[in-house]
C-alpha cells in the first residue's frame, strides 16, 4: 500500500471551498491525464484518464465511489481501476484556516495486489506524492478563482527582445 496526505490553506471561505468539492466532476476535470468523466449517479462515475509512470503511458478507467458526502467538511471515497488490481480509497477534509480562509486535507491509499504488486507500488510510491500534491494546488486555483480571491499575478518583465526593441527605439529617437 501507498499513501499520502497533502493539505492547502485556500483564499475562501468553507462555503466557496464546499461549493466546488461537492461536484465530482469538477475532481475528475483536474486529474493529471484527465480524458473524460462519466457519472453514473450522485455517488458512482467512471472516470477515463491517461497516465504515465516512467515510459509506460496508457489509459486507464477508475470506477469512484463516494462512501460519504459530508459537507462542507467531509467527502470519503474509494476508486478501483477496471481490469488492473489496484484500488484505494482517500478522504477531503475542510476546515476554517486560522486567520482567514479554509485549510483542506486530501489523503488517498492505493492498494495494488497480485504478483505485480510490489513492483507497481515500487514505482507509485515516489509518484503519488507529486501527483496528490499537483492535485491539491490545482484544487486550490480553482476555487480560489471561483469565490474571486485568487492572488493578483504582478505583471511579468518584458521579454530580451521588448527591451531591446525599447531600448533601439530610445537610442533612435535621439
Amino acid at each position: 500500500m501507498i499513501e499520502t496526505t497533502q493539505t492547502v490553506t485556500i483564499a475562501a471561505s468553507l462555503g466557496a471551498a464546499w461549493d466546488y468539492a461537492r461536484d465530482v466532476e469538477r475532481w475528475a476535470e483536474i486529474m493529471p491525464g484527465y480524458q473524460s468523466c462519466q457519472i453514473a449517479d450522485e455517488d458512482n462515475s467512471l472516470w477515463i484518464l491517461k497516465v504515465g509512470v516512467g515510459g509506460l503511458v496508457r489509459t486507464v478507467k477508475v470506477a469512484v465511489h463516494v462512501e460519504r458526502w459530508d459537507g462542507p467538511e467531509r467527502v470519503d471515497f474509494t476508486f478501483r481501476l477496471q481490469g488492473d488490481p489496484v484500488e484505494g480509497a482517500g478522504s477531503y477534509r475542510a476546515r476554517p484556516a486560522d486567520g482567514g480562509g479554509t485549510e483542506v486535507e486530501l489523503a488517498v491509499q492505493v492498494h495494488g495486489s497480485g504478483p505485480m504488486a510490489p513492483m507497481w507500488e515500487a514505482m507509485g510510491a515516489p509518484v503519488l506524492p507529486r501527483f496528490a500534491r499537483s492535485f491539491a494546488e490545482e484544487l486550490k486555483s480553482r476555487i480560489e478563482a471561483l469565490a474571486g480571491t485568487a492572488p493578483t499575478r504582478p505583471d511579468p518583465a518584458p521579454s530580451l527582445l521588448k527591451r531591446f526593441a525599447a531600448w533601439l527605439k530610445q537610442l533612435l529617437g535621439r
